[in-house]
């Protein structure tokens, strides 16, 4: 087993791949594979995911730059603020995601479930030979063409059969694929679908069911939180010439823009107005053809926009296109008409100038945020950039 580590945007010397795997290994996005100087090695680039890639015989694991731990606070504070206010603990050693997700994902399953699986509601349709519920009448008609039976009908099951059970079986079986999961991990993810064995499985593709939170699963909301990342994060299956090449994905850019998005909004709620995410009401062009999607928009009382971030975990390279970042907010500015926007970066030290932008009333102010210090401090600086933000609106 040939086996390559390194982080995010670095690069890493390997030998022991062949051409076909490389092929595979690239179509994945996650890296890009091409000839070093020696013969049989190869310069492996990651670009912005962190995860597990693997290939017969070769294992791509690819490291964030920040801490595990808190690439994990990033990811729950993105899907609930209110739950998750610091780093989980038990991973200051961990240095993969995957194997971390697992351990943390197992202890918070196992608490939701230590009095027994939830049970609730569930709207069934079936065909039955006794009438239960209401008869669908237009189903009964097309699909019976005028039989006394069975009978189409809705009725209200109470069961565990639920959409949180759902997600934690599914969440689960998922992680048990990871490749090379530590051995006591797998055990207790194998355990808990058995205790889950009477729920359904989620259908792959289908929009993850919606978890209201209430007083009957408050228990289990710590774990649905981090079920929801499990799920949401990318697989990868690529088969490129009969090789396959799987893995699982977290790609660093969403999770610092969700980071971002959620967390100023947040902190803006105590200035008034709204926050809208993504929002895509405010085209470029006149004709409405080129649409702009800034990661958050702050609006007014009155209705109109008056600040517009958005947020890149990586700032923008010399060597590439350089200022891109300043000129996308330029545009963004431009379509909502606003003086003032924001650019949010995660990076440490002093945060960079501000862009006074010539011959037009716009100002980009760049921010920097410092993902490295302690969860209080960070939260700090997000409220500190939404005073800026409130006060430039």
């Amino acid at each position: 087993m040939t086996t390559v580590c390194l982080s995010a945007w670095s690069s890493a010397e390997a030998t022991g791949i062949d051409a076909a795997q490389a092929r595979a290994l690239t179509e994945t996005k996650a890296v890009t594979l091409t000839p070093g100087w020696a013969p049989g090695t190869w310069t492996v680039t990651a670009s912005s995911y962190v995860g597990v890639l693997h290939v017969a015989g070769v294992e791509v694991r690819i490291r964030p730059r920040i801490s595990v731990a808190r690439l994990m606070f990033l990811l729950g504070y993105a899907q609930d603020p209110r739950i998750w206010r610091d780093d989980p603990v038990g991973l200051e050693h961990q240095p993969d995601l995957w194997p971390a997700m697992a351990q943390v994902f197992v202890r918070q399953a196992e608490k939701a479930l230590e009095r027994g699986l939830l049970q609730g509601y569930r709207v069934e349709e079936s065909a039955q030979l006794v009438m239960r519920g209401r008869l669908r009448e237009a189903d009964q008609l097309r699909r019976r063409a005028g039989l006394a039976v069975p009978l189409e009908v809705r009725y209200d099951e109470y069961d565990a059969d639920i959409a949180e059970n759902r997600l934690l079986r599914t969440a689960a079986e998922r992680l048990i694929r990871v490749p090379r999961l530590p051995a006591p991990a797998v055990r207790r993810l194998r355990t808990l679908v058995g205790h889950l064995a009477e729920v359904s499985r989620l259908v792959p593709g289908q929009p993850l069911p919606p978890t209201p939170p209430s007083r009957l699963n408050a228990r289990y909301l710590p774990a649905l939180t981090l079920a929801r990342m499990v799920l949401r994060a990318r697989s990868v299956d690529v088969r490129d010439r009969g090789v396959h090449a799987s893995g699982f994905l977290v790609n660093m850019n969403a999770v610092f823009e969700d980071f971002v998005t959620v967390a100023l909004t947040e902190a803006l709620a105590r200035h008034g107005g709204r926050c809208v995410p993504q929002d895509v009401a405010h085209p470029l062009d006149v004709a409405r053809r080129i649409a702009v999607q800034p990661d958050l928009v702050r609006y007014g009382p009155d209705g109109r926009p008056q600040a517009v971030v958005d947020a890149k975990y990586k700032s923008e390279s010399p060597s590439g296109y350089p200022y891109a970042d300043v000129y996308q907010l330029l545009a963004y500015c431009t379509a909502l008409n606003v003086p003032v926007g924001h650019l949010v970066y995660a990076e440490g030290g002093s945060a960079p100038d501000d862009v006074v932008v010539r011959n037009v009333s716009v100002t980009i102010r760049r921010h920097a945020l410092d993902l490295a210090r302690p969860v209080p401090e960070l939260l700090a600086q997000v409220t500190d950039i939404a005073d800026a933000v409130a006060g430039d609106g």
